[in-house]
């Protein structure tokens, strides 16, 4: 989860200032946080998260503690890709986390039958790194979620109108499925070389390579 501080500062002299730091990692929030207030001189301290929710620090160590045994800090990367004369398509799914003190990176695709287009194969991605969440035990946190895919993104992020009936539905499936397990996104539109795992995960797929791989990082 990612916080930004908020403090106000008095002096020896007594006067009296306020602060914000930029956004960090709460871990790191806590950290610094427990520095100032040795100093004697801060009065009073909140942290907000993204959602502008305000937590004190005992409220966020009590936080952190509660999630180090669960994955967290969760950061996704998906990627769809559709093959027109087979009608078969190709998912890609990246998921980077942390659990227990260590860093993860899983890799995961999937060929499925049934869909229809390029933009449908990129939703059905998103859903299928939802599943791989929910497999993970991951509920009740903000995730970070990264596609090259216009228009999933800025759908979800209701930037851009969709028409078509089956994006609809896939749509309301994701939402359906971040509502069930507590999720908290925060979309990102990235370029497709900045996607490259997924993008090389979903063409895998297509060609009939599966893959299920988790590494530390």
């Amino acid at each position: 989860m990612q916080v930004i501080i908020e403090w106000t500062y008095t002096s020896p002299k007594g006067k009296t200032a306020y602060f914000h730091s930029d956004e960090m990692p709460a871990e790191d929030a806590v950290l610094l946080a427990e520095d100032m207030e040795r100093t004697g001189r801060v009065k009073q301290l909140i942290f907000t998260d993204t959602h502008n929710s305000s937590w004190t620090l005992k409220e966020l160590k009590g936080y952190i503690k509660g999630i180090q045994t669960d994955p967290h800090n969760i950061t996704l990367y998906f990627d769809g890709g559709f093959n027109w004369d087979q009608k078969n398509a190709g998912l890609g799914c990246v998921i980077y986390y942390d659990q227990n003190g260590t860093s993860y990176r899983l890799r995961k695709n999937a060929s499925v039958t049934g869909l229809t287009s390029n933009n449908e194969a990129e939703y059905a991605a998103l859903y299928f790194c939802l599943q791989e969440l929910d497999l993970l035990g991951v509920h009740h946190l903000p995730i970070h979620i990264l596609g090259d895919s216009r228009v999933v993104i800025q759908h979800l992020l209701e930037e851009w109108p969709v028409i078509e009936e089956e994006l609809h539905n896939w749509a309301d499936k994701i939402e359906e499925k971040m509502k069930a397990l507590g999720l908290q996104p925060q979309y990102e539109l990235i370029s497709r070389k900045a996607n490259v795992e997924a993008d090389r995960l979903a063409s895998q797929a297509l060609n009939g390579v599966e893959i299920t791989a988790i590494s530390e990082r």
